[in-house]
């Protein structure tokens, strides 16, 4: 497989078994991969080059997101577990309400984020204060 390495060796071409080229380059801890749809190497490296470049524009402005779990996600797999979990426990109305809570105040504003980026540091603007002790 031939290969090389631009910008200092933040990007990485190479030629898998097809024809054209690909890129590679890491942005905060994280591998980013795309074709330069290129055969020949010169058009490639300056397509890499242009690519890596917009590639940590866009990790600098915060449009590029970890690929991790949405709060949605979670919130769904509590939604499945936590009626089992507190079998005979707590009563139907209590387990619904916990759905309620959920539905109408925490998934509207933490719905989309990554499981990570849900916190307190990620509420500045909710209504609500949040206490602390």
């Amino acid at each position: 497989m031939a290969s090389h390495e631009i910008l200092g060796g933040k990007v990485h071409l190479y030629r898998r078994t097809g024809r054209t080229w690909h890129c590679s380059a890491s942005i905060n801890g994280v591998q980013h991969r795309s074709s330069t749809r290129e055969e020949d190497i010169v058009p490639a490296k300056e397509i890499a080059e242009d690519w890596y470049i917009n590639l940590r524009g866009m990790s600098r402005a915060g449009l590029i997101r970890k690929k991790e779990i949405s709060f949605d996600k979670v919130a769904d797999q509590f939604e499945l577990e936590y009626e089992v979990i507190t079998e005979g426990q707590r009563s139907p109305r209590w387990v619904e309400g916990h759905k309620h809570r959920l539905r109408l105040h925490l998934r509207p504003f933490f719905g989309k984020l990554g499981i990570s980026e849900c916190g307190t540091a990620s509420t500045p603007g909710h209504p609500h204060p949040i206490l602390t002790a």
